[in-house]
């Protein structure tokens, strides 16, 4: 299979660490469907694209093939993996095991003063929407979702649910963008945090439970949301 050209993606600027920024920005766009499964793609393609050198590109994607996101093709650059849907339904089993409970614990323990930064992450989720721009929305959901869970205090469950989140495909993020519901669902991360506010620990794993079936269900491009 030979490289095809990348879409339109958005460039990653100069940071301090472009590895990083580069990795992320990539796995956004595996996550949404940008970079579509089994398609392979040049790393001199895709810098040409975020606008930066082709060795750190190559180097951010060996970090994603540690992580099974994509699979190198010598020669020809790296191809996305293909998840089946039975991978999908169980990547988002186990995540409902780990997060609505995880939400309902830290609830009693986000501090008031953190409220405010938590607010600028979720309010950054709607303005990638706004914007049109699903692959910096998958990176403001990354964070956002991981810096709530971090107020367990466990890092192994906050590396264990980055590596299910990485696994999860959203290919119906495009057309629910379009109809302007994706706005409405980006807005429940406003609503977490009011439940967070009240101390409502059963709200907030309730919604976290309704997130999870949206993201396995009509985000992931199916017709209704799965349990």
């Amino acid at each position: 299979m030979s490289p095809v050209p990348v879409p339109d993606l958005p460039g990653v600027g100069r940071r301090e660490n472009l590895r990083d920024r580069i990795r992320d920005a990539l796995r956004a766009a595996i996550i949404s469907g940008k970079l579509e499964p089994g398609v392979v793609y040049s790393a001199p393609a895709l810098a040409a694209q975020l606008g930066v050198s082709p060795t750190p590109v190559r180097e951010a994607m060996l970090d994603l093939v540690k992580g099974g996101l994509v699979v190198p093709q010598p020669n020809k650059g790296f191809r996305v993996t293909e998840l089946s849907e039975q991978d999908l339904d169980d990547v988002a089993a186990v995540r409902l095991l780990i997060e609505p409970p995880t939400v309902r614990d830290v609830v009693a323990v986000i501090p008031a003063e953190d409220l405010p930064d938590l607010r600028r992450m979720a309010q950054a989720i709607v303005d990638a929407v706004e914007c049109g721009d699903l692959v910096a929305y998958i990176e403001a959901d990354h964070v956002f979702h991981l810096t709530l869970l971090g107020y367990r205090g466990n890092r192994y469950l906050v590396d264990v649910v980055a590596d299910l989140r990485s696994k999860t495909r959203l290919l119906g993020l495009t057309p629910l963008l379009r109809s302007g519901r994706l706005i409405r669902s980006a807005a429940e991360h406003h609503e977490l945090l009011d439940l967070v506010e009240a101390r409502d620990a059963d709200g907030a794993e309730l919604l976290m439970r309704r997130h999870i079936g949206h993201v396995r269900g009509l985000w992931a491009g199916g017709a209704e949301e799965r349990p």
